[in-house]
């Protein structure tokens, strides 16, 4: 059965990555319960405007970031 499945593959997933899963299969099945999806069509996305922001990027924006900001991320 599928869900034996999911369980087998859940047990093999690290305990401090099981809330990002959680999230996943909450808000999917939350989806899955609204009556009527309003997916975006092109019409409703405004287009964005390339080059709003004037000026150069220093050299250090494309320097590797500190460990410790690295941390942050994950």
């Amino acid at each position: 059965m599928l869900i034996q499945k999911i369980v087998e593959e859940l047990r093999d997933i690290p305990e401090d990555k099981l809330a990002e899963i959680y999230d996943i299969i909450h808000y999917f099945r939350l989806g899955l319960d609204r009556e009527t999806p309003q997916p975006l069509t092109v019409s409703t996305i405004k287009p964005r405007t390339p080059g709003l922001l004037t000026g150069k990027l220093s050299d250090a924006f494309f320097e590797p970031l500190p460990e410790e900001e690295l941390q942050q991320w994950e």
